[in-house]
């Protein structure tokens, strides 16, 4: 079978993609090796970790912020429950995307697929094997955990995002390695239900990718929850038995190190590019050193009809970015002209408060040598936020001290992933603080934030 478009990998990336070809007219086939559509995004990341996010915060509120509200309450913790709601809403979403294959005419090919030529695709399916042909092939294979193998990975004490989202019986003690998004966002869920946890990551602060800023802060709201951390920490070994979990830690400049018991052993360091079984080389395509496809400025590999995108090439493995590099290399192929600023593309951390950001941070600025102006506003300052309890946090923005061109904007406190889209629009434009300033914002909200960090760009924030 002869197709315009086939796309490997039905993630983000993967089927906007295809969405995005059928629209365009192309005859479109999409490979996916599991049973079920959407990539580790839909099925086992993005989607039911925000479920479970947001069932841990009604737990903590129910249990801690309820009465101040007025409403007396008795709560008890049903987990088995949480996980079935969990697993509901990834079956909802996942119905969805089978829903959208089918209307805009896709071919779902379920199956391991690997290139037999630089044309030519192996699927080898449960039942049957079939070999199809594409003009176009667009690699989309996402990334899976990266686990060293001294972490004994044994996926039921040593555990990764995908077992943690399976726990049907609340853990007393768990140990995070790694201080990022990942560890942080799943840690958070576990403490908020009451579960102890530690945190050991190797560098000296967490979410280290983003604005330091904000880690401080974010830091000191998850003590505020439990949350213990051992920065600038190494893990030398962990142990597995049927009971739990022995981790072996040493400080990172030091010979001294200590053990931690557990019941979970979570690993978060990172995930890595996953082009397992594709055979890339029968297609004259490599891997670098950190096993992702080269691709150049259009996502074209070394194959110009080939193209790669989302976790397998370079840059943030998130599922927006995904999605963008999805539409970017159709269009191409479709002849269009289609753009990315990359450096506009918002970071979110779904912890309570939530953490986002976009364009440069303060440290990227000062050793860029730009001289920058900066403004800040606490939501404690916030009606909005006095009235819903949720004051912890700031809207922070950077600004060209020249141009006032805004730079950077950096917000941790409550509705930050979306608030941060009116910054990331802003900067598209290339608009000034000044030009947030003289915005209306609706009053009484999150965003008024925005307008006063603005505002103090220049020192006259109205409530501060």
């Amino acid at each position: 079978m002869n197709y315009d478009v086939i796309v490997i990998g039905s993630g983000p990336g993967g089927y906007v993609a295809a969405i995005r070809a059928a629209q365009l007219g192309m005859k479109t086939a999409i490979i996916e090796k599991y049973p079920t559509l959407g990539g580790t995004c839909l099925n086992v990341g993005c989607i039911p970790s925000k479920a479970l996010l947001d069932s841990s915060e009604h737990f903590h509120n129910a249990r801690h912020h309820f009465a101040e509200h007025g409403i007396d309450a008795t709560v008890k913790l049903n987990l088995a429950q949480m996980i079935a709601r969990k697993a509901d809403v990834v079956k909802q979403n996942v119905s969805g995307i089978d829903f959208l294959m089918k209307k805009n005419k896709i071919e779902v090919l379920h199956g391991m697929a690997s290139f037999v030529d630089e044309h030519s695709i192996l699927v080898q399916g449960e039942n049957e094997n079939r070999t199809i042909s594409g003009q176009h092939i667009i690699i989309a294979t996402g990334s899976k955990p990266a686990v060293p193998p001294a972490f004994n990975y044994d996926k039921k004490r040593v555990i990764t995002s995908t077992e943690a989202l399976q726990i049907e019986k609340l853990p007393k003690r768990m140990i995070i390695i790694g201080g990022g998004v990942i560890g942080l966002e799943l840690g958070s869920v576990f403490a908020r239900l009451g579960t102890e946890v530690e945190v050991v990551e190797y560098l000296d602060r967490i979410i280290a990718t983003m604005d330091q800023d904000l880690g401080k802060e974010l830091q000191r709201v998850l003590k505020k929850l439990g949350i213990k951390f051992h920065l600038g920490h190494m893990v030398t070994s962990v142990q597995s038995s049927s009971k739990g979990v022995s981790v072996e830690v040493k400080k990172r400049d030091a010979e001294t190190s200590f053990s931690l018991q557990a019941d979970y052993c979570l690993v978060a360091i990172g995930r890595r590019p996953y082009t397992d079984g594709l055979t890339l080389d029968k297609a004259g395509l490599t891997t670098d050193d950190k096993g992702r496809i080269p691709v150049n400025e259009h996502l074209q590999t070394a194959k110009s009809h080939i193209y790669a995108i989302g976790d397998v090439i370079r840059g943030a493995m998130l599922a927006h970015k995904a999605e963008e590099e999805g539409v970017f290399a159709v269009e191409t192929i479709a002849g269009q002209k289609p753009v990315i600023h990359y450096h506009l593309i918002p970071g979110v951390v779904y912890t309570w408060p939530e953490v986002a950001g976009v364009g440069s941070t303060e440290q990227e600025c000062k050793e860029q040598g730009i001289s920058i102006k900066t403004g800040k506003f606490p939501y404690k300052a916030l009606g909005r936020a006095r009235a819903s309890m949720d004051t912890e946090g700031f809207v922070k923005i950077i600004s060209d001290a020249q141009t006032d061109e805004v730079l950077g904007v950096h917000i941790i406190g409550a509705r930050a992933a979306d608030l941060i889209q009116e910054a990331t629009a802003v900067m598209e434009f290339r608009g000034s603080a000044e030009d947030i300033a003289r915005m209306s914002h609706p009053h009484p909200t999150y965003s008024e934030a925005m307008k006063e960090a603005a505002l103090n760009v220049d020192g006259r924030s109205i409530h501060i």
